[in-house]
């Protein structure tokens, strides 16, 4: 873990901007939970403490830590996926896994993969009867993919206070077609199968966004859905998490006026902030380590929504 002193603090609540600041704290400085790589993080809360799912990186297919509380201490315990689907590349990668526990207690894994032989990027699911795995691919087919849609990837499921479950990811779009976008679709009860048709809930349609918006996080409050997603390219400092409202899970969704996680905005403590999955009070999301482009390390901020409005701190 890192920690930062009182003065970087200041900065961060300075930069995060005016109306909507906290009064500046250590709480305001981003803390490094892992210093590896751990990109597209997922947390999840079980009796017993947290666990944080990634995307293929040199602990696994799909990594897998541990920690008794959100600020740690986090550590790496395994492969959360026990073997690969007939349908996926098995050295394609595994990206940005989500886990959730369905109506009858079994867990479910989504992921995507590339489809064989020289196909796109699809979502895939994997159920175990633990939350930690390993999880055993249980369709032959992908869940998701639309030929259309360039690749299916950044799978994040959302339960609905009515108890509806539904599926979240991106669409990649194409240079020569629609930009990227992110959809909504409903599950069944298992979590397993989808139901009707799909709502594109946003679309890459600002310069700074680059034509990419992904890794969508719904938040539900008191009287609004709020979408967290990352935008611009992954490689970049400026890739960045937004946000954006919504009355009803449908739509439509306004994007706020400025981003709520970037290096600016964070004073430089993280560089590219993106991927975020916000749980149990923080928000968790990967950056890149060390100046450099070989690994994201996974950190955390306090968050709350006063008035529905996402404020970290």
């Amino acid at each position: 873990m890192c920690s930062l002193r009182r003065a970087g603090a200041v900065l961060v609540a300075v930069l995060l901007g005016c109306a909507h600041c906290p009064a500046a704290s250590a709480a305001s400085a981003p803390q490094l939970l892992l210093g590896q790589d751990f990109p597209d993080p997922d947390v999840v809360k079980t009796g017993s403490g947290y666990l944080a799912f990634s995307t293929t990186a040199g602990a696994g297919k799909i990594p897998v830590a541990s920690a008794p509380a959100p600020e740690g201490p986090w550590r790496i315990v395994g492969d959360a996926l026990g073997s690969v689907p007939k349908w996926a590349k098995p050295d394609g990668g595994f990206w940005a896994p989500d886990i959730s526990e369905a109506a009858d207690g079994t867990f479910v894994l989504y992921f995507a993969a590339s489809r064989l032989p020289n196909g796109p990027m699809c979502v895939g699911t994997a159920t175990s009867a633990q939350p930690a795995g390993p999880y055993q691919p249980d369709r032959g087919e992908p869940l998701v993919c639309v030929p259309a849609d360039g690749g299916d990837i950044d799978p994040q499921t959302f339960l609905d206070s009515d108890g509806s479950r539904h599926l979240l990811y991106k669409a990649n779009g194409a240079a020569s077609g629609p930009p990227a976008a992110i959809w909504s679709q409903k599950l069944s009860p298992d979590g397993r199968t989808l139901s009707g048709s799909r709502t594109e809930l946003l679309r890459a349609d600002l310069s700074s966004e680059k034509n990419v918006v992904e890794a969508p996080a719904m938040v539900k409050t008191s009287s609004r859905y709020l979408l967290f997603y990352s935008a611009d390219t992954f490689q970049s400092s400026g890739y960045h998490t937004g946000y954006a409202t919504a009355p009803t899970l449908a739509g439509p969704f306004v994007k706020a006026d400025a981003p709520f996680l970037s290096t600016e905005r964070l004073g430089g403590a993280v560089d590219g902030p993106g991927g975020a999955d916000v749980v149990d009070g923080n928000i968790y999301f990967h950056g890149w380590l060390n100046g450099g482009r070989q690994a994201r390390g996974l950190y955390r901020l306090p968050i709350r929504f006063p008035g529905d409005i996402p404020q970290l701190g």
